[in-house]
Protein backbone atom coordinates (compact mmCIF):
# COMPACT_ATOMS: atom_id res chain seq x y z
CA UNK A 1 0.00 0.00 0.00
CA UNK A 2 1.48 3.94 -0.87
CA UNK A 3 2.20 5.89 2.19
CA UNK A 4 -1.16 7.44 2.96
CA UNK A 5 -0.22 10.35 5.19
CA UNK A 6 -0.26 13.79 3.86
CA UNK A 7 3.45 14.81 2.10
CA UNK A 8 2.99 18.82 3.51
CA UNK A 9 2.73 17.35 7.21
CA UNK A 10 5.31 14.69 6.85
CA UNK A 11 7.68 17.43 6.53
CA UNK A 12 7.19 19.34 9.07
CA UNK A 13 9.51 19.08 12.54
CA UNK A 14 8.83 17.96 16.10
CA UNK A 15 8.78 21.24 18.16
CA UNK A 16 12.44 21.37 19.64
CA UNK A 17 10.66 23.45 22.80
CA UNK A 18 8.69 20.12 23.18
CA UNK A 19 11.95 17.92 22.53
CA UNK A 20 13.99 19.42 25.34
CA UNK A 21 11.21 19.86 27.68
CA UNK A 22 10.47 16.17 27.28
CA UNK A 23 13.80 15.20 27.63
CA UNK A 24 14.19 16.88 30.54
CA UNK A 25 10.48 15.36 32.01
CA UNK A 26 12.80 11.62 31.91
CA UNK A 27 15.61 13.43 34.37
CA UNK A 28 16.15 13.71 38.00
CA UNK A 29 17.24 17.21 40.04
CA UNK A 30 16.39 19.32 36.91
CA UNK A 31 15.68 23.19 36.88
CA UNK A 32 13.52 23.58 33.64
CA UNK A 33 13.97 27.39 32.23
CA UNK A 34 12.63 26.25 29.18
CA UNK A 35 8.32 26.53 28.84
CA UNK A 36 6.77 29.26 28.32
CA UNK A 37 4.05 29.03 31.21
CA UNK A 38 3.05 31.27 33.62
CA UNK A 39 3.72 29.53 37.56
CA UNK A 40 0.90 30.99 38.97
CA UNK A 41 -2.13 29.81 39.71
CA UNK A 42 -5.01 30.34 37.42
CA UNK A 43 -6.43 33.62 40.28
CA UNK A 44 -9.05 31.98 42.69
CA UNK A 45 -12.31 34.08 41.31
CA UNK A 46 -11.73 32.82 37.67
CA UNK A 47 -11.52 29.07 38.87
CA UNK A 48 -14.89 30.22 41.17
CA UNK A 49 -16.68 31.28 38.51
CA UNK A 50 -15.71 27.90 36.02
CA UNK A 51 -17.38 25.82 39.22
CA UNK A 52 -19.86 28.18 39.41
CA UNK A 53 -20.74 27.75 35.95
CA UNK A 54 -20.59 24.05 36.00
CA UNK A 55 -22.75 23.79 39.14
CA UNK A 56 -25.77 25.98 37.70
CA UNK A 57 -25.15 23.50 34.37
CA UNK A 58 -23.83 26.21 32.14
CA UNK A 59 -22.42 23.40 29.80
CA UNK A 60 -24.46 23.67 26.61
CA UNK A 61 -23.12 24.79 23.41
CA UNK A 62 -22.25 29.00 22.75
CA UNK A 63 -22.71 30.55 19.63
CA UNK A 64 -20.12 29.53 17.30
CA UNK A 65 -18.18 33.23 18.31
CA UNK A 66 -18.45 32.62 22.08
CA UNK A 67 -20.41 34.37 24.74
CA UNK A 68 -22.04 37.42 23.47
CA UNK A 69 -21.13 38.80 27.60
CA UNK A 70 -17.56 37.46 26.96
CA UNK A 71 -17.03 39.12 23.82
CA UNK A 72 -18.46 42.30 25.02
CA UNK A 73 -15.86 41.94 27.92
CA UNK A 74 -12.70 41.80 26.14
CA UNK A 75 -14.28 44.66 23.76
CA UNK A 76 -14.29 46.73 26.98
CA UNK A 77 -10.56 45.53 27.98
CA UNK A 78 -9.10 46.48 24.45
CA UNK A 79 -10.53 49.80 24.69
CA UNK A 80 -9.36 50.14 28.11
CA UNK A 81 -6.14 49.17 27.68
CA UNK A 82 -5.06 49.25 24.15
CA UNK A 83 -7.49 51.97 22.86
CA UNK A 84 -8.73 49.32 20.42
CA UNK A 85 -12.48 49.74 19.29
CA UNK A 86 -14.23 46.72 18.24
CA UNK A 87 -18.31 45.67 17.64
CA UNK A 88 -18.53 42.28 19.84
CA UNK A 89 -21.48 41.11 17.93
CA UNK A 90 -18.97 41.20 14.54
CA UNK A 91 -16.08 41.75 14.97
CA UNK A 92 -14.91 39.63 17.81
CA UNK A 93 -14.53 36.14 17.90
CA UNK A 94 -13.39 33.63 20.93
CA UNK A 95 -11.15 30.37 20.14
CA UNK A 96 -9.44 27.65 21.54
CA UNK A 97 -5.98 29.08 22.44
CA UNK A 98 -4.34 32.10 20.19
CA UNK A 99 -3.04 29.01 18.52
CA UNK A 100 -6.75 28.50 16.88
CA UNK A 101 -7.64 32.05 15.95
CA UNK A 102 -3.77 31.76 14.23
CA UNK A 103 -4.88 28.85 12.26
CA UNK A 104 -8.64 29.98 11.56
CA UNK A 105 -6.59 33.56 10.42
CA UNK A 106 -4.72 32.32 7.69
CA UNK A 107 -6.89 29.67 6.68
CA UNK A 108 -9.71 32.76 5.26
CA UNK A 109 -7.05 35.24 4.23
CA UNK A 110 -4.94 32.76 1.87
CA UNK A 111 -5.16 31.48 -1.25
CA UNK A 112 -1.92 29.17 -2.49
CA UNK A 113 1.10 30.56 -3.75
CA UNK A 114 0.09 33.64 -2.00
CA UNK A 115 3.09 34.83 -0.03
CA UNK A 116 3.52 35.50 3.72
CA UNK A 117 5.99 37.62 5.81
CA UNK A 118 7.28 36.11 8.86
CA UNK A 119 9.66 37.54 11.35
CA UNK A 120 11.90 35.67 13.24
CA UNK A 121 12.79 34.47 15.18
CA UNK A 122 9.26 33.88 16.39
CA UNK A 123 6.68 31.74 18.30
CA UNK A 124 6.60 27.90 16.11
CA UNK A 125 3.03 28.00 14.87
CA UNK A 126 2.87 30.64 12.00
CA UNK A 127 4.93 28.65 9.09
CA UNK A 128 3.37 25.65 9.58
CA UNK A 129 0.10 27.32 9.74
CA UNK A 130 0.70 29.06 6.44
CA UNK A 131 2.42 26.14 5.05
CA UNK A 132 -1.18 24.24 5.33
CA UNK A 133 -3.35 26.69 3.50
CA UNK A 134 -0.65 26.15 0.38
CA UNK A 135 0.62 29.89 0.71
CA UNK A 136 4.31 30.41 1.02
CA UNK A 137 6.21 31.63 4.69
CA UNK A 138 8.93 34.23 3.59
CA UNK A 139 10.70 34.33 6.89
CA UNK A 140 12.35 37.75 7.86
CA UNK A 141 15.17 37.79 10.30
CA UNK A 142 15.03 39.85 12.83
CA UNK A 143 18.60 41.49 13.88
CA UNK A 144 20.25 41.91 17.67
CA UNK A 145 21.54 44.90 16.70
CA UNK A 146 18.18 46.53 15.59
CA UNK A 147 16.61 45.54 19.40
CA UNK A 148 14.80 42.44 17.32
CA UNK A 149 12.35 45.16 15.65
CA UNK A 150 11.40 44.90 12.56
CA UNK A 151 12.32 47.96 10.38
CA UNK A 152 10.38 49.61 7.67
CA UNK A 153 13.22 49.17 5.14
CA UNK A 154 13.18 45.44 6.16
CA UNK A 155 9.65 45.19 5.25
CA UNK A 156 9.62 47.06 1.87
CA UNK A 157 12.50 44.75 0.69
CA UNK A 158 10.80 41.77 1.43
CA UNK A 159 7.74 42.49 -0.20
CA UNK A 160 6.50 41.39 -3.87
CA UNK A 161 3.63 41.14 -5.74
CA UNK A 162 2.16 37.90 -4.44
CA UNK A 163 2.74 39.29 -0.76
CA UNK A 164 -0.69 39.04 0.76
CA UNK A 165 0.29 39.80 4.47
CA UNK A 166 3.08 39.65 7.30
CA UNK A 167 3.10 38.32 10.55
CA UNK A 168 4.12 40.97 13.76
CA UNK A 169 4.54 39.58 17.34
CA UNK A 170 5.12 41.66 19.69
CA UNK A 171 5.98 42.05 22.42
CA UNK A 172 8.20 38.96 20.98
CA UNK A 173 8.77 35.08 21.94
CA UNK A 174 11.41 34.45 22.12
CA UNK A 175 13.26 37.27 22.17
CA UNK A 176 11.32 39.60 24.42
CA UNK A 177 11.38 42.51 22.11
CA UNK A 178 8.96 45.01 21.56
CA UNK A 179 8.18 47.90 19.17
CA UNK A 180 7.35 51.63 20.04
CA UNK A 181 4.08 53.59 18.51
CA UNK A 182 6.58 55.75 16.52
CA UNK A 183 7.95 52.23 14.88
CA UNK A 184 4.59 50.89 14.43
CA UNK A 185 3.26 54.15 13.12
CA UNK A 186 6.25 53.96 10.48
CA UNK A 187 5.41 49.95 9.25
CA UNK A 188 1.96 50.95 8.99
CA UNK A 189 2.90 53.45 6.28
CA UNK A 190 4.45 50.51 4.02
CA UNK A 191 1.79 48.25 5.31
CA UNK A 192 -1.44 50.88 3.24
CA UNK A 193 1.35 51.68 0.69
CA UNK A 194 1.36 48.04 -0.71
CA UNK A 195 -2.15 46.93 0.50
CA UNK A 196 -1.48 43.47 2.34
CA UNK A 197 -2.95 42.16 5.27
CA UNK A 198 -1.61 42.09 9.24
CA UNK A 199 -2.16 39.44 11.51
CA UNK A 200 -0.50 41.03 15.13
CA UNK A 201 -0.12 38.40 17.77
CA UNK A 202 -0.38 40.42 21.25
CA UNK A 203 -0.58 37.82 23.54
CA UNK A 204 1.79 39.16 25.88
CA UNK A 205 0.39 42.59 25.28
CA UNK A 206 0.31 43.21 29.74
CA UNK A 207 3.36 41.62 29.88
CA UNK A 208 5.53 44.94 28.87
CA UNK A 209 8.34 46.98 31.52
CA UNK A 210 8.45 50.02 30.01
CA UNK A 211 7.04 53.77 30.87
CA UNK A 212 4.47 53.59 28.06
CA UNK A 213 2.10 50.50 27.55
CA UNK A 214 1.88 48.38 24.46
CA UNK A 215 0.08 50.01 21.46
CA UNK A 216 -1.45 48.20 18.62
CA UNK A 217 -0.65 48.88 15.12
CA UNK A 218 -4.24 48.09 14.32
CA UNK A 219 -5.07 51.35 16.45
CA UNK A 220 -3.08 53.45 13.87
CA UNK A 221 -5.67 54.96 11.23
CA UNK A 222 -6.56 52.96 8.24
CA UNK A 223 -4.86 49.77 9.34
CA UNK A 224 -8.28 48.49 11.55
CA UNK A 225 -9.93 47.40 7.99
CA UNK A 226 -6.47 45.56 7.53
CA UNK A 227 -5.24 44.12 10.60
CA UNK A 228 -6.59 40.48 12.52
CA UNK A 229 -5.02 41.23 16.54
CA UNK A 230 -4.89 38.05 17.61
CA UNK A 231 -5.15 37.53 21.90
CA UNK A 232 -5.41 35.22 24.49
CA UNK A 233 -6.03 34.27 28.17
CA UNK A 234 -3.40 32.04 28.39
CA UNK A 235 0.20 34.16 29.69
CA UNK A 236 -1.77 37.72 31.40
CA UNK A 237 -4.76 35.98 32.94
CA UNK A 238 -2.03 32.62 34.13
CA UNK A 239 -4.27 30.10 31.80
CA UNK A 240 -2.79 28.17 29.93
CA UNK A 241 -4.50 25.03 30.07
CA UNK A 242 -7.85 26.42 29.57
CA UNK A 243 -7.05 27.00 25.96
CA UNK A 244 -9.04 30.29 25.23
CA UNK A 245 -8.30 33.18 23.22
CA UNK A 246 -10.06 35.60 20.84
CA UNK A 247 -9.67 37.08 17.29
CA UNK A 248 -10.73 40.98 16.49
CA UNK A 249 -10.72 42.05 12.80
CA UNK A 250 -13.06 43.25 10.26
CA UNK A 251 -16.26 42.01 9.99
CA UNK A 252 -15.96 39.89 6.54
CA UNK A 253 -12.77 37.91 8.03
CA UNK A 254 -14.63 37.11 11.60
CA UNK A 255 -17.50 36.09 9.64
CA UNK A 256 -15.63 33.64 7.60
CA UNK A 257 -13.48 32.27 10.01
CA UNK A 258 -16.19 31.25 12.01
CA UNK A 259 -17.75 29.52 8.31
CA UNK A 260 -14.62 27.35 9.49
CA UNK A 261 -14.77 26.98 12.43
CA UNK A 262 -18.59 25.65 12.41
CA UNK A 263 -17.09 22.55 10.45
CA UNK A 264 -14.20 22.18 13.29
CA UNK A 265 -13.91 22.95 16.65
CA UNK A 266 -17.80 24.47 17.01
CA UNK A 267 -16.93 26.20 20.17
CA UNK A 268 -14.74 27.32 23.19
CA UNK A 269 -15.72 25.10 26.26
CA UNK A 270 -18.33 26.96 28.04
CA UNK A 271 -17.47 27.10 31.48
CA UNK A 272 -14.14 28.07 30.47
CA UNK A 273 -15.74 31.09 28.46
CA UNK A 274 -17.86 31.99 31.58
CA UNK A 275 -14.95 31.62 34.40
CA UNK A 276 -13.52 34.21 31.32
CA UNK A 277 -16.07 36.72 32.25
CA UNK A 278 -14.66 37.11 35.59
CA UNK A 279 -10.95 36.91 34.06
CA UNK A 280 -11.29 40.01 31.40
CA UNK A 281 -13.96 42.20 34.04
CA UNK A 282 -12.29 41.86 37.03
CA UNK A 283 -8.34 40.86 37.29
CA UNK A 284 -6.31 44.32 36.09
CA UNK A 285 -4.81 43.77 40.09
CA UNK A 286 -3.69 40.01 39.34
CA UNK A 287 -2.35 41.29 36.11
CA UNK A 288 -0.38 43.81 37.76
CA UNK A 289 0.56 41.84 40.41
CA UNK A 290 2.09 38.67 38.14
CA UNK A 291 3.71 41.62 35.88
CA UNK A 292 6.08 43.04 38.65
CA UNK A 293 7.07 39.55 39.80
CA UNK A 294 8.29 38.62 36.32
CA UNK A 295 9.94 42.19 36.48
CA UNK A 296 11.81 41.16 39.37
CA UNK A 297 13.23 38.09 38.00
CA UNK A 298 13.79 40.07 34.68
CA UNK A 299 16.41 42.44 36.47
CA UNK A 300 17.84 39.55 38.48
CA UNK A 301 18.43 37.46 35.27
CA UNK A 302 20.12 40.31 33.39
CA UNK A 303 22.12 40.98 36.94
CA UNK A 304 23.19 37.32 36.57
CA UNK A 305 24.12 37.73 32.94
CA UNK A 306 26.24 40.68 33.64
CA UNK A 307 27.95 38.78 37.10
CA UNK A 308 28.81 35.83 34.21
CA UNK A 309 30.43 38.53 31.89
CA UNK A 310 27.66 37.82 29.33
CA UNK A 311 26.79 41.18 27.47
CA UNK A 312 22.75 40.01 26.95
CA UNK A 313 20.16 41.94 25.16
CA UNK A 314 17.58 43.18 27.76
CA UNK A 315 13.97 42.07 27.26
CA UNK A 316 11.19 44.54 27.61
CA UNK A 317 8.03 42.33 26.80
CA UNK A 318 6.72 39.29 27.47
CA UNK A 319 9.20 36.66 29.90
CA UNK A 320 11.83 35.28 28.06
CA UNK A 321 15.71 36.52 27.87
CA UNK A 322 17.54 35.57 24.23
CA UNK A 323 21.03 35.00 25.87
CA UNK A 324 23.31 35.38 22.73
CA UNK A 325 26.03 32.26 23.22
CA UNK A 326 28.17 32.80 20.15
CA UNK A 327 31.16 33.40 21.79
CA UNK A 328 31.35 30.16 23.29
CA UNK A 329 31.37 28.32 19.80
CA UNK A 330 29.23 26.00 19.82
CA UNK A 331 25.82 25.76 18.41
CA UNK A 332 22.65 26.58 20.24
CA UNK A 333 21.70 22.82 20.45
CA UNK A 334 24.97 21.43 21.75
CA UNK A 335 24.78 24.20 24.48
CA UNK A 336 21.39 23.09 25.38
CA UNK A 337 22.43 19.31 25.26
CA UNK A 338 25.19 19.78 27.29
CA UNK A 339 23.75 22.40 29.83
CA UNK A 340 20.81 19.90 30.41
CA UNK A 341 23.83 16.85 30.91
CA UNK A 342 26.68 18.49 32.62
CA UNK A 343 24.08 20.97 35.16
CA UNK A 344 21.07 19.50 34.20
CA UNK A 345 19.08 23.01 34.04
CA UNK A 346 16.60 23.14 30.79
CA UNK A 347 16.73 25.90 28.21
CA UNK A 348 15.13 26.19 24.88
CA UNK A 349 17.91 26.51 21.89
CA UNK A 350 17.28 29.66 19.69
CA UNK A 351 17.23 27.53 16.52
CA UNK A 352 14.26 25.96 17.63
CA UNK A 353 12.96 29.82 16.87
CA UNK A 354 14.35 29.66 12.99
CA UNK A 355 17.65 29.75 11.36
CA UNK A 356 18.18 33.38 12.81
CA UNK A 357 17.64 32.20 16.49
CA UNK A 358 20.77 30.66 16.07
CA UNK A 359 23.26 31.37 18.50
CA UNK A 360 20.92 32.26 20.90
CA UNK A 361 18.93 30.07 24.08
CA UNK A 362 15.95 31.08 25.46
CA UNK A 363 15.50 31.34 28.77
CA UNK A 364 12.22 31.73 30.36
CA UNK A 365 11.78 33.26 33.76
CA UNK A 366 7.83 32.37 34.45
CA UNK A 367 9.40 30.82 37.10
CA UNK A 368 10.05 31.10 41.06
CA UNK A 369 12.62 33.40 42.10
CA UNK A 370 14.25 30.82 43.78
CA UNK A 371 14.20 28.61 41.08
CA UNK A 372 15.69 31.31 38.94
CA UNK A 373 18.63 31.69 41.70
CA UNK A 374 19.67 27.66 41.56
CA UNK A 375 19.37 27.67 37.49
CA UNK A 376 21.83 30.74 36.88
CA UNK A 377 24.20 29.49 39.86
CA UNK A 378 24.32 26.07 37.87
CA UNK A 379 24.23 28.10 34.79
CA UNK A 380 27.47 29.84 36.04
CA UNK A 381 29.52 26.79 36.69
CA UNK A 382 28.58 25.44 33.05
CA UNK A 383 29.87 29.26 31.76
CA UNK A 384 32.94 28.56 33.51
CA UNK A 385 33.35 25.17 32.93
CA UNK A 386 33.18 26.22 28.82
CA UNK A 387 35.81 28.79 29.29
CA UNK A 388 38.25 27.07 30.69
CA UNK A 389 38.10 23.95 28.12
CA UNK A 390 38.36 26.66 25.41
CA UNK A 391 41.44 28.50 27.51
CA UNK A 392 43.17 24.55 28.00
CA UNK A 393 42.42 23.65 24.19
Amino acid sequence: MKHPLNKVIQTFEGSGIRRFFGMASQMKDVISLGVGEPDFETPWHIRERAIESIRKGQTFYTENSGLLELREGVAQFEKRHHNLEYDPKTEIMMTIGCSEAIDLAFRVMLDPGDEVIVVQPSYVSYIPSITLTGAKPVVLPLKEENKFRLTPQELENAITPKTKAVVISFPNNPTGAIMEENELRELAKVIKKHDIFVVSDEVYSELTYTDTPHFSIASVEGMKERTVVLNGFSKAFSMTGWRLGYAMAPEIIIQNMIKVRQYTTVAPTTFVQYAAIDAINDSDDDIEMMREAYNQRRRFLMNAFSKMGIACFEPEGAFYVFLNIKQFNMSSEEFCMRLLKDQKVAVVPGSAFGASGEGYVRISYAYSLDQLKKAMARLGEFIDAIRQENINS
